[in-house]
């Protein structure tokens, strides 16, 4: 008996072992093409068109000199967004571009874009830099230009004239961060990128896929500089110009530590943030995100950054339902899934339109509700 039961013995272990071969040769595939459909049943309530109108203040839209409004405003009308804060106001530096961009603002859809200017450093070695530049935003601002955006490329890739990369916190560009606060107008500030793009490039980092997609994104400590350098020098402008207010885009990528992203906006009044290209992360933590934008819902803004309509869809589905385990339309981004914060009503009024009306002048207020 015990000779048979050690033959069968054998003989499952061996029938088990060719069947795992037999399954590993026909089943192998990458890890990034492993992505099946959720067979969890639960309640989904996808969401296309926000509950309340909203003022995106982070968005790009690059052709607005000459581009036809009218399809962009029904695309706007379909999301319920009642205002769209187009950040790249200069293009791609001309002030003439600028002017156009106005100007069909004014006499096309007055009511539904606010424009941003932006910075040029060309220049920036020169005594009378700082002052020339303050007086050009001035001009801006008097165009209609009503907040300026500073783009990431302040700490990465801006250089003087001897080839020495530029600081955030660099003396030189302090007359711009005072005249903003003097126009009471607010700066929309990108600086630095996701902390993993300067981590090691291996198993453990979870935005291992992104890199391997888009290798130009991969940092080290010597190009430029450290993470942490990088965000002190944004830290260090906002402490140092308390009479401005800055917008620091992306939640200053803290959106995956929100106990230091309140630390900071308790240290730092003057300083506000907006969601765009992070709600994965708030996502994957439905209980402390929303207990975040509880506690600081007046300092919260709605933003976006890449214009894709659909795209918004998963904005509205975190911020607005308790739905449950649902993907990010970016899987290179966030390989988790999703819950929603199901945020109350007074708090999603706040993040929609309400903080933007605050800190960001001349927005229509009669396209909202009061």
């Amino acid at each position: 008996m015990k000779k048979l039961l050690l033959t069968l013995s054998c003989g499952l272990l061996i029938f088990s072992q060719a069947s795992a071969q037999k399954v590993d040769s026909e089943m192998v595939m990458d890890w990034e093409k492993y992505d099946p459909p959720s067979t969890l049943v639960v309640p989904e309530h996808p969401v296309t068109k926000s509950k309340y109108p909203f003022v995106d203040v982070h968005n790009h839209q690059f052709r607005m000199n000459q581009q036809d409004l009218a399809p962009l405003v029904k695309e706007m009308d379909d999301l319920n967004m009642g205002v769209m804060v187009n950040l790249s106001g200069r293009g791609r530096g001309s002030r003439g571009y600028l002017l156009e961009v106005l100007d069909n603002v004014k006499k096309n859809s007055p009511s539904r874009f606010i424009i941003f200017t932006n910075l040029d450093f060309t220049g920036i070695d020169d005594p009378e830099w700082g002052k020339k530049a303050a007086a050009s935003l001035e001009e801006d601002v008097k165009a209609g230009a009503n907040g300026l955006k500073i783009y990431k490329s302040l700490g990465f890739s801006v250089t003087d004239g001897s080839g020495k990369r530029v600081a955030v916190d660099d003396p030189r560009i302090d007359p711009i961060w005072a005249k903003c606060g003097e126009l009471g107008i607010p700066v929309l500030i990108h600086s630095a990128d996701p902390k993993s793009f300067w981590d090691d490039y291996d198993e453990n980092n979870e935005r291992w896929l992104e890199l391997k997609t888009h290798p130009n994104r991969k940092r080290s400590a010597t190009d430029p500089v450290p993470w942490e350098q990088i965000i002190q020098e944004q830290h260090n402008v906002f402490k140092k110009h308390k009479k401005t207010t800055f917008i620091n885009a992306h939640f200053g990528w803290y959106a995956n530590d929100l106990a230091t992203l309140g630390k900071l906006l308790d240290e730092m009044p003057n300083m506000y943030t907006e969601i765009g290209a992070i709600i994965a992360e708030l996502g994957r933590q439905p209980r402390a995100a929303k207990a975040f934008f509880t506690k600081y819902q007046d300092r919260i803004l709605f933003g976006k950054d890449a214009y894709n309509p659909e795209e918004y869809y998963t904005y509205f589905r975190v911020l607005e339902t308790a739905d449950e385990y649902f993907p990010y339309y970016k899987r290179y981004h966030a390989f988790w899934r999703m819950y929603g914060l199901d945020l109350p009503d007074e708090v999603l009024k706040k993040v929609y339109y309400k903080n933007a009306l605050k800190i960001i002048p001349n927005i229509d207020k009669s396209v909202f509700p009061k």
